[in-house]
């Protein structure tokens, strides 16, 4: 998906909601457990079908499919190939925060756009240049780079000064010319919109995967006041105060209710 066709989605869905699909067996529905041959899957399902409606974008967190083995995999697979044949015009994202040595990355990137047919994944830039460039290489599809987390540990390390400057900034800075706003995103946690005022002196048209609204405590207004850009220039994610709104049977309508609600509340600010 192009930069062009991801804004265009987001102004006629008036909305910028991406719902993070984040399957934990301990959390879902005893009955989706008991009844299932593959009950991420069926989750899933019925989880996509019922916020579709309501969002631009999914996220699936390779982590919580990656602890089931082999099954969680095909459910992960099952769950992409699903979204990309009944939901085609929505955004993919594999949040797998890869980046390792070239090859390595080389092999990374061959598997979620080729593969998997991702249109994005979330990366790390830790190693430089060479660990994120081979997500770049491929047309229609978008490296995701990690620029400040909503987690509490991002203080030890992304929020450091050097030179009188916070890291974060410095990653940001540097990683934003190894790509461009077609190809290149960055991942600020909602839960440090304050700072978006001086990420955005330094990518003001790139777009921005903001987790952190909602369950963790971010503002979807600060988000806004601070980082919304004039093609919008923002996905916010939403994963367990959508996905696991309820454990009863309810599960999916709940769901589309809290995803609607985001999605309407985004409205004022498109």
């Amino acid at each position: 998906m192009t930069r062009s066709q991801l804004i265009e989605q987001i102004r006629t869905k008036k909305n910028f909601l991406c719902v993070g699909l984040d399957p934990d067996i301990e959390k879902m529905p005893k009955h989706i457990l008991n009844d299932e041959d593959d009950p991420i899957y069926e989750f899933n399902k019925k989880i996509i079908d019922a916020t579709a409606p309501h969002c631009v974008a999914f996220k699936p967190n390779t982590a919580f499919y990656e602890a089931y083995g082999l099954n969680g995999i095909e459910s992960l697979e099952h769950t992409l190939k699903y979204i990309k044949q009944n939901y085609p015009d929505h955004f993919l994202i594999a949040d797998a925060k890869r980046g390792d040595i070239g090859n390595t990355s080389t092999m990374y990137a061959k598997a979620f756009f080729q593969r998997l047919n991702c249109d994005a994944i979330t990366v790390a830039p830790y190693m430089g240049s060479d660990s994120v460039i081979p997500f770049l290489k491929y047309d229609g599809k978008w490296a995701i780079v990690l620029g400040l987390t909503s987690n509490e540990g991002s203080a030890d390390f992304q929020q450091k000064k050097i030179d009188g400057r916070e890291l974060y900034l410095n990653v940001i800075e540097t990683s934003s010319k190894w790509g461009t706003k077609e190809n290149m995103m960055f991942v600020v946690g909602a839960t440090k919109a304050q700072m978006l005022a001086d990420i955005r002196k330094i990518i003001p048209e790139h777009f921005l995967l903001v987790p952190g609204v909602g369950a963790q405590g971010g503002s979807l207004a600060d988000v806004c006041k601070h980082g919304l850009t004039k093609d919008i220039g923002l996905l916010v994610n939403s994963s367990r105060g959508i996905i696991y709104a309820s454990n009863g049977k309810d599960f999916a309508e709940k769901a589309a209710e809290e995803a609607m609600k985001m999605a309407n509340e985004m409205k004022q600010f498109i």
